[in-house]
């Protein structure tokens, strides 16, 4: 078990060990126990994790390979978090159209917030498989209103890759603890899955800035604290892409305005707004990292984001499998439950299937983004394949529950209308396929260089500067930079895309 999901797994234990579950686990004994990998672990004891296929339900623990006993624990404590506190309380969320404040306070209690997040930034210290852990059990129990996800592995990475120390100090550990819920305004009424046609502003004065536009569509948008701002900064740019910043922008600043919370055909009790920004004036330390380079770090980190969705939609996938087993069990037509006709068995048989394809392509993105290697086009293959089959799976769910599935208080129902909306968001699905198409078209460039271009564009824009003040005495100098310099960011945009 990699260290780094130590501290998760011993808050799960002390945890579990409250509530009687642990069973024949102990607390570990020293930190150091648990220093070596999971599979090197699984080796040694000689435990086997039966993949999905092989298991009782899709949504069993103690399965898939990637994972270990430790995360088995942190799985038990977040399945039983979303059974007590959040599906109690969703047909009321649903009504109200946002959660409750409580709700976020408890899961930060849990350490459910930022697991992802090294906890000298005062996260949970978790890996990215820790993180799936929440996703997937909020997907077991069909309850989107809680945005969670986005608020820790969207919004927070930001912070925690480019915030400086005062940023990082002032918003992760209040996020962390459920205190300041985190949104990102991306999308804007004119400009959906290309950022390029971002059309919010910041403008200099003196050492603030002053923030214009609207963004629409945005989770978490309601009730956030803080809201990450996509903005240009650079209208003078000589694209787009190399004008653009990102800011912080606090809820409750003169001139920003939350819009109303938009009415939606599903995720209902997930507060999705719009919002307004005129003439906010920011302090120079509301913006995130360097001015003009916002685009880079939205393309550094869409793949997680991505990755999310696509696991979100898989793990759907397999409750509204689940479901619809249960059902036909017990749903009787002529004198015998369907599960008993032929044509029934075929298409679960298909339903399973194209499930266990989905997760194994899945798990395999889960390990290459924890070994920092799942590149832009495998990650976009995730997100339209999966949220496909989600849309698929719950066609096929509906039609397996007949009249029955058509009704709001069946869950099918509802993982129905919510299953929409994904291939929508994060990129549209036909994006996906315009980034897929690219690398099979052009040269193919590993993720280890394309994550170093923010930091190479640094260095070649201040030897830039510096050939400029030399530029009689080196006069190639300028010139090589400044080639070298459009290179990389034509680079970034044709490997990376939108």
């Amino acid at each position: 078990m990699a260290s780094s999901t130590c501290h998760l797994f011993r808050a799960a234990c002390v945890r579990a060990t409250r509530c009687g579950s642990l069973g024949a686990y102990a607390l570990p004994g020293t930190r150091a126990r648990y220093q070596h990998t999971q599979s090197q672990k699984n080796e040694n004891l000689g435990v086997f994790r039966p993949e999905p296929s092989s298991a009782k339900s899709l949504m069993d623990i103690g399965t898939r390979r990637i994972f270990s006993a430790e995360h088995d624990i942190f799985r038990q404590s977040a399945r039983r978090f979303f059974q007590e506190e959040v599906v109690p309380h969703h047909t009321k969320w649903e009504k109200d159209g946002q959660v409750s404040r409580e709700v976020w306070e408890k899961a930060g209690q849990q350490g459910l917030l930022g697991a992802n997040i090294p906890e000298e930034q005062g996260g949970m210290g978790g890996d990215i498989l820790s993180s799936a852990v929440v996703w997937e059990e909020q997907m077991y129990v069909n309850c989107t209103g809680p945005g969670f996800s986005l608020h820790s592995d969207i919004v927070m990475p930001y912070i925690s890759h480019y915030g400086s120390k005062s940023q990082v100090e002032r918003y992760i550990p209040q996020m962390a603890a459920g205190k300041c819920i985190g949104a990102i305004a991306m999308t804007e009424p004119g400009a959906g899955s290309d950022l390029q046609g971002v059309r919010t502003n910041a403008k200099k004065d003196g050492s603030d800035w002053i923030l214009n536009g609207s963004k629409v569509f945005i989770t978490n948008g309601w009730m956030s604290d803080v809201v990450l701002v996509v903005a240009v900064t650079n209208r003078e740019a000589r694209s787009p892409a190399h004008g653009i910043s990102l800011f912080l922008v606090d809820s409750g600043m003169k001139g920003f305005v939350k819009g109303r919370k938009l009415e939606k055909i599903g995720l209902k009790a997930q507060d999705t707004a719009e919002l307004f920004f005129e003439d906010v004036r920011l302090p120079a330390d509301a913006l995130l990292g360097e001015e003009n380079r916002g685009f880079y770090y939205l393309m550094a980190e869409l793949p997680q984001e991505r990755l999310l969705i696509a696991d979100m939609a898989i793990a759907s996938c397999e409750f509204m499998f689940e479901e619809t087993r249960s059902y036909v069990k017990q749903r009787k037509a002529f004198n015998k439950t369907i599960a008993h006709l032929q044509t029934v068995q075929h298409k679960l048989a298909e339903m399973k299937t194209q499930i266990c394809i989905g997760r194994a392509f899945l798990d395999n993105c889960l390990q290459l983004h924890e070994q920092k290697h799942l590149d832009s086009a495998t990650a976009s293959m995730a997100k339209y394949w999966a949220s496909d089959l989600q849309n698929t799976i719950a066609t096929q769910g509906v039609q397996l529950h007949g009249g029955w599935g058509y009704m709001w208080e069946y869950p099918i129902a509802k993982a129905y209308v919510d299953s929409r909306v994904q291939p929508i968001y994060g990129g549209t699905n036909e994006i996906m396929k315009e980034l897929i198409a690219r690398t099979i078209l052009t040269i193919h460039v590993p993720v280890s260089l394309i994550r170093l271009i923010p930091s190479m564009l640094k260095v070649v824009s201040w030897n830039s500067r510096l050939a400029a003040d030399n530029a009689r005495l080196f006069p190639n100098i300028l010139e090589s930079a400044e080639k070298f310099q459009s290179a990389l960011a034509a680079l970034s945009l044709d490997v990376k895309g939108f």
